[in-house]
């Protein structure tokens, strides 16, 4: 009898519960949410779909004739650095702020960031970690002949080009720099990963390049190999450095390399837009 009655019991409860929270909320509009678009774009290159993510600055509208700078972010999935990202580009655009342009960042979703972002190691430790290794080279050609066309030709976009790249990122941004230096015009390299292949990519000569760059370099307290690395990076741009390259570095003590990216990013801004 005393099951029954607390049966009872529970059961009004619950009613009056659904009844309250359906009278709270008769009045309630939920819609979704969105700060931009997701693309899967078919890669002929790599033989997969990629998802892409796309924030457009608040003002887009393909009935208003404007052009806006593109930022590529890596690691750009929602699960990784897309939301952050696109909120320091939102935050430094708007008006009272105007540390960069309204921009569109592009955030490019990863499938297997070890294979994408690393070019063959003859290191075999590099290897045996990293086994599906070695091939940024496609990727990178996706970027130039896939991606970037695709945006252009999408999306309202002036020649302005923007790479942000963390860790491997960073080791892939780096490699571009070195290469390809004009599928971009900024690169905002963050704790690279330049340890790769027995630090190899420091002793690559890189390709000349005519037109202006701004090359943004930051490194965490992160341990000796990354920090060091990092430095040398930049004492070999600086070298380098010509009329046609504006060069940053910053070490940011209080942070690691979990969390350096975004206050990096920040400071890259300032630095690369705010001229």
């Amino acid at each position: 009898m005393k099951m029954i009655k607390t049966t009872v019991i529970f059961i009004v409860l619950l009613v009056c519960h659904q009844v309250l929270a359906d009278d709270a909320n008769k009045d309630v509009e939920v819609t979704a949410l969105s700060i931009g678009e997701r693309v899967v774009l078919q890669s002929e290159v790599l033989n997969e779909n990629r998802v892409i993510n796309v924030y457009l600055p608040q003002g887009y509208s393909k009935a208003l004739a404007k052009d806006y700078p593109v930022i590529y972010l890596l690691d750009g999935s929602i699960e990784e650095d897309f939301i952050h990202i696109a909120g320091l580009v939102q935050f430094g655009s708007f008006s009272w702020v105007e540390m960069l342009p309204e921009s569109i960042v592009v955030g490019i979703s990863n499938v297997d960031r070890r294979r994408d972002f690393t070019f063959p190691t003859g290191n075999e430790r590099d290897k045996k970690d990293f086994p599906t290794t070695g091939h940024s080279q496609s990727f990178i050609r996706f970027i130039e002949t896939e991606l970037q066309p695709y945006i252009d030709a999408k999306y309202r976009t002036t020649s302005t080009k923007t790479l942000i790249g963390q860790s491997l990122g960073g080791l892939l941004a780096t490699e571009i720099l070195f290469k390809k230096p004009d599928l971009f015009d900024n690169y905002i390299i963050t704790s690279p990963s330049l340890w790769w292949d027995d630090e190899s990519l420091l002793k690559y000569t890189p390709a000349l390049y005519t037109s202006k760059k701004y090359v943004f370099i930051a490194v965490g307290k992160e341990g000796e190999e990354i920090e060091r690395t990092a430095r040398e990076l930049y004492d070999k741009l600086k070298v380098l450095e010509n009329e046609n390259t504006h060069l940053y570095f910053e070490y940011l003590k209080k942070q690691d390399h979990g969390d350096a990216l975004h206050l990096a990013v920040y400071s890259a801004f300032e630095k690369i837009f705010m001229q």
